[in-house]
């Protein structure tokens, strides 16, 4: 009788790593967006008039280049509510762009969910499953997840009045795996502006989640 073909152990360990590899290069696609919006009723009626000058917010830390392609995605959000972008000369409403990014989640090796909080925030964004070897076959992979969040303030400019309320402001979040495409500001800040003005002015105090196949992005 033929005896049976028996792979050497460091066959099968080696199997099992490869289909290992190949589940962790599943990454988790970016989470929907979050929206939080302020505003009061009586003052809805100047927004989108004359023209807005798009700054940094006095507090950024942030480098003008980092900001750069997230305040030109808010201006063409706000040219679409009727303003004009021009210069502070000549602005009757100001617009200020705040961006903050923190790691929301990282994915430990032996397939357990590490939550690592910047600034206040947490995240568990998914889990894996062990083959009982030491080896994550989890859906989730070892890239840690990165939120963005974006924070707009438009005030209008009163020479009578040194610190006007503001007329609205508003924060969008999102959250991606670091390293992907999706993490670069040339794709997240047309996500985050479009869904932050989403719907305009949306529900004041209200917190709103939108899917990412709900957002038009400009090629």
């Amino acid at each position: 009788m033929a005896q049976p073909i028996r792979k050497p152990a460091a066959m099968l360990i080696a199997l099992a790593a490869s289909a290992a590899l190949g589940a962790c290069a599943t990454v988790p696609p970016p989470s929907p967006v979050s929206v939080t919006r302020f505003h009061q009723q009586d003052t809805l009626g100047q927004i989108g008039q004359g023209v807005v000058f798009v700054e940094s917010a006095p507090d950024e830390s942030n480098a003008n280049l980092e900001l750069a392609p997230y305040k030109a995605a808010v201006a063409a959000e706000l040219a679409a509510l009727g303003y004009r972008e021009g210069p502070r000369s000549e602005a009757n409403a100001i617009a200020s762009i705040s961006l903050e990014r923190f790691e929301a989640q990282s994915e430990r090796r032996d397939g357990g969910p590490v939550s690592v909080g910047v600034g206040g925030r947490t995240g568990s964004f998914g889990s894996g499953v062990g083959l009982g070897i030491g080896i994550n076959l989890g859906g989730g992979s070892n890239r840690a997840r990165i939120g963005t969040e974006l924070s707009v303030t438009l005030r209008p400019v009163d020479a009578q009045t040194p610190a006007p309320s503001n007329l609205w402001e508003g924060r969008a979040q999102i959250e991606v795996s670091e390293g992907t495409p999706e993490d670069q500001a040339a794709s997240t800040a047309p996500i985050l502006a479009k869904a932050l003005f989403r719907d305009f002015p949306g529900g004041n105090g209200d917190t709103v989640t939108i899917k990412l196949e709900d957002i038009e992005t400009s090629e």
